[in-house]
C-alpha cells in the first residue's frame, strides 16, 4: 500500500465507524480462509462486517471516534467488527469464538464506553433489536386482547343463561304434552 491508499483506507474505514455503534476487537491468530469467510458470511447475514486491517492505520482510523478507547487492544494478529446493531455483531463474535479456539473476542466500544471481553459476551447474551421489538409489541397487544375478553364476557354470559332458560323452557314443555 502506498500512501495515498492508506489514508484512503483510514478515510473510509472513519467513515464507516461513524455510523457504526459498536465495534468488537477479536484476535484471529491462525483462522482458516474457510473459517473466515464463514464469519463474514454470518456478520453480512446479520448486518455487520468484519474487517482484518493493520493497528496501526486501524488506530489512525479510531483516533478522533468515539471508539478512540479501544486502540490499545490492537496488538498483534486483530481485526475488528462493527455494526449499526450492537447485539448483533456481539452475538456473532461470542457464539463463532466459542466454537473456534483459533477466535478469541479481546474487547470492544458500544459507543464511548470501552467494555472487556466479558463485557462483550454480556452483551451477547441480551435479545437482538428484532426480539425485544416483537416483545414490545406483545406487551402492547396483550392489554388490548385481555380487554375485549372482559368486555365480551357479560354478553357471553347473558347468552347462557338465556340459553338454559330456553332449554329448561322446551323441556318443561315437552312434559306437559
Amino acid at each position: 500500500m502506498d500512501r495515498t491508499e492508506k489514508r484512503e483506507f483510514v478515510a473510509r474505514l472513519q467513515a464507516v465507524l461513524a455510523d457504526a455503534s459498536m465495534v468488537v476487537v477479536t484476535r484471529n491468530a491462525g483462522l482458516t480462509v474457510a473459517d473466515s469467510t464463514e464469519l463474514r458470511r454470518r456478520m453480512r447475514a446479520a448486518g455487520a462486517t468484519f474487517k482484518v486491517a493493520k493497528n496501526r492505520l486501524a488506530v489512525r482510523a479510531l483516533d478522533g471516534t468515539r471508539f478512540a478507547g479501544i486502540a490499545p487492544l490492537l496488538k498483534g494478529p486483530t481485526a475488528l467488527a462493527w455494526s449499526r446493531d450492537p447485539v448483533a455483531v456481539a452475538k456473532i463474535c461470542v457464539d463463532f469464538a466459542r466454537a473456534n479456539d483459533r477466535f478469541v473476542v479481546l474487547g470492544g466500544a458500544l459507543g464511548e464506553r470501552v467494555l472487556d471481553a466479558d463485557g462483550v459476551k454480556a452483551l451477547a447474551e441480551l435479545p437482538s433489536l428484532e426480539t425485544l421489538r416483537a416483545q414490545l409489541l406483545g406487551l402492547i397487544q396483550t392489554p388490548a386482547t385481555r380487554l375485549a375478553a372482559v368486555l365480551q364476557a357479560p354478553g357471553a354470559q347473558l347468552a347462557r343463561v338465556l340459553s338454559a332458560y330456553a332449554r329448561k323452557g322446551e323441556g318443561g314443555e315437552a312434559q306437559a304434552a
